[in-house]
């Protein structure tokens, strides 16, 4: 069953599917762009290596793009009549059950860029409506996939798709928002 079942019907509909990813993709390229741009303007120093610094986020947005979709596609659930732990071992094998870092070194890195997104979140001066619609969106990702880890439903082939797309938009965001300097404000003396 669908992450969002109700709009499994809607989902039919060829137009409103098209719309869908091109949006989905939209809202993923819109907040890569402001959260790169976030970045330089909060880190300027950065600008001085900007080559370096975009291909590096480029990459490590990028892996984290392609290994969260096998998590998301086909989360391990959890059950939480079986999370009981008696022991300290068993308070933290249950929570790396719970943050999904039982599986590997890859897994760790794409949680840990995840994690890190809601940081630089935090440090980065953006104000008002951009910071709501970013942080919105990181948390509705969020919220979608603890779903898919706590309950029965399973994210379908389209919702798998726009995960994806969500994803590699955001992933050319952050390219497209590091990759020029941005110009210091002139101070207007008059």
């Amino acid at each position: 069953m669908a992450l969002i079942p109700f709009l499994v019907d809607i989902f039919q509909d060829p137009i409103f599917s098209i719309l869908t990813v091109i949006v989905t993709f939209g809202i993923g390229l819109f907040q890569g762009l402001i959260l790169g741009r976030a970045i330089l303007v909060r880190f300027p120093r950065l600008q001085n290596h900007l080559k370096t610094v975009s291909i590096s986020l480029f990459i490590l947005f990028l892996a984290n793009a392609i290994l969260s979709v096998p998590r998301f596609a086909s989360p391990e659930k959890i059950e939480l009549s079986s999370l009981t732990p008696g022991s300290l071992g068993e308070i933290a094998s249950t929570l790396f059950l719970i943050f999904g870092m039982n599986t590997g070194f890859l897994t760790v890195l794409a949680i840990s860029v995840t994690v890190m997104t809601f940081v630089i979140l935090k440090f980065t001066n953006m104000h008002g409506v951009v910071k709501l619609f970013v942080f919105f969106f990181s948390s509705l990702l969020l919220v979608l996939t603890g779903v898919s880890r706590f309950t029965d439903l399973t994210p379908s082939t389209f919702e798998v798709l726009l995960y994806f797309l969500y994803q590699l938009g955001f992933t050319i965001g952050i390219l497209g928002g590091t990759i020029r300097k941005i110009k210091p404000k002139k101070l207007d003396l008059k």
